[in-house]
């Protein structure tokens, strides 16, 4: 059983998409964690959970320059890493299909690292801030509100609730992070949580006008004008001195193609904000797919 169990599980990150990996790696670190401090609890506190979570103390920092990245893939308690999770996976997916896959994991840790700075931030201003923070929100808060820039008004059901537009989801959310950083409770993990969506909002804005910063996350040459997700970014004017009227024609043909796919995109993304999402049919679904992966 143990063994079908652990190919399945390697079939998911093999063929699942980038959201489905971020969510089998937070939940293998965290059953290693959490194994650990069940049966090691001193040792873990004290020897192995400081040097995961960021500490607030930019003089400690300097030592562990690693937690920035290590923090936002570690979890206090099953109900923490949970809400995460889930919450990774409604919106990483609306996300990617907008947006494209590719860019889920970029946003991921530049959203993570925008919340640690701000979280170190609130350590160095405010008095009463946890010596360290841990977890995986802020990374999430940045893919959330990427998808609720990007779509505001598409429609998920929500159990006790029904049918919701995002938006409203995102205003719930902002608003608790809001108050919570008046509180005595996880004050700085809720500041953490706004540059999540501070870094969410700016990403979405940032491609809207041309400059696609997950672009630092790959190898690809800048000098390769292609269309990213539904958003095109590339500025790049290619001069060609002597034209095949085969490759000419061939060409004509292509960038008809993308101008038709462009079209097809913005009519889909204008009946998902009009209508919501469960009205797309499988073929506005497959549109949306295909322009995704067209990177």
């Amino acid at each position: 059983m143990l063994q079908s169990i652990a190919q399945d599980i390697r079939n998911s990150f093999d063929f699942g998409n980038m959201v489905i990996k971020l969510v089998i790696i937070n939940i293998a670190v965290f059953l290693i964690t959490a194994l650990t401090e069940a049966f090691f609890p001193f040792f873990y506190q004290s020897h192995i959970l400081p040097y995961l979570a960021v500490p607030g103390d930019i003089r400690l920092l300097i030592y562990r320059p690693w937690t920035v990245l290590t923090h936002m893939f570690v979890h206090s308690g099953i109900w923490h890493l949970a809400w995460n999770m889930i919450t990774l996976f409604w919106f990483g997916n609306i996300a990617g299909d907008l947006l494209g896959d590719r860019r889920i994991l970029p946003v991921y840790l530049m959203g993570g690292l925008t919340g640690a700075l701000f979280y170190i931030l609130s350590y160095s201003l405010l008095p009463g801030i946890g010596i360290m923070a841990l977890g995986a929100s802020a990374a999430v808060m940045a893919i959330v509100f990427m998808a609720i820039i990007t779509a505001p008004d598409y429609i998920v059901h929500l159990l006790l609730f029904g049918p919701v537009r995002i938006k409203y989801i995102g205003l719930v959310i902002f608003f608790i992070d809001l108050i919570g950083t008046r509180s005595s409770d996880n004050t700085g993990g809720h500041f953490a949580h706004l540059g999540g969506m501070l870094f969410g909002v700016l990403f979405v804005y940032l491609l809207r006008s041309g400059t696609d910063i997950s672009t630092l996350f790959s190898k690809k040459s800048k000098m390769s004008p292609k269309r990213t997700g539904i958003f095109s970014t590339s500025k790049t004017k290619l001069k060609v001195a002597h034209k095949s009227p085969i490759l000419t024609s061939r060409n004509e043909k292509l960038t008809t193609h993308q101008t038709n796919l462009s079209q097809k995109v913005d009519e889909i993304l204008d009946k998902i904000k009009s209508k919501g999402y469960e009205s797309l049919t499988d073929e506005d679904k497959e549109i949306l797919y295909q322009a995704s992966k067209d990177k």
